[in-house]
């Protein structure tokens, strides 16, 4: 199964990039991410990394159910993507890329997911009940912090009053 999810963000491509590029900081930047912890460091520059976050269940009341999976991770500057290939978890095998593409108000980000387990049905269940809320969740945070990041850049120096 393939689906991808985009969202528009008012913020340089570049600066999202900059954002996002540290997967071993999402448990810092995203409150629904409770763990991002490097477990190998390859010499490619490649990381394999434990995640889990928390799929809402009653978003009212912060009751959320913890999602954990294993991830091979590395990123192109060049071409602003960051890539996951699962090890771990429910979701092995899922290939993961994130396409960071400027536009003329900002950047556009879209999250990848190919997902083929061997049980028919279970990708559909994966990709509509755990992968799609927690990625639109992270998008959306992630938009947060870049258009605050942008917004906060662009304000022109005051002069402190004498």
């Amino acid at each position: 199964m393939q689906s991808t999810i985009s969202i528009d963000i008012a913020a340089p491509a570049d600066l999202v990039f900059r954002l996002a590029r540290p997967v071993e900081r999402w448990d810092r930047l995203l409150p629904h991410y409770s763990r991002s912890r490097v477990r190998e460091r390859r010499a490619d520059g490649s990381l394999v990394v434990s995640f889990v976050a928390r799929r809402p269940l009653v978003a009212i009341l912060g009751i959320g159910l913890p999602v954990a999976w294993r991830a091979h991770t590395w990123s192109d500057a060049a071409s602003l993507r960051l890539r996951f290939v699962h090890l771990a978890g429910a979701t092995r095998g899922m290939d993961v890329t994130w396409r960071i593409e400027g536009t003329p108000t900002g950047c556009r980000v879209s999250i990848d997911h190919d997902f083929r387990p061997r049980l028919p049905g279970f990708a559909s269940f994966v990709d509509r009940w755990f992968t799609q809320p927690i990625a639109w969740r992270t998008l959306a945070t992630f938009r947060a912090l870049a258009e605050a990041a942008a917004e906060s850049n662009s304000r022109p120096a005051t002069n402190p009053p004498l």
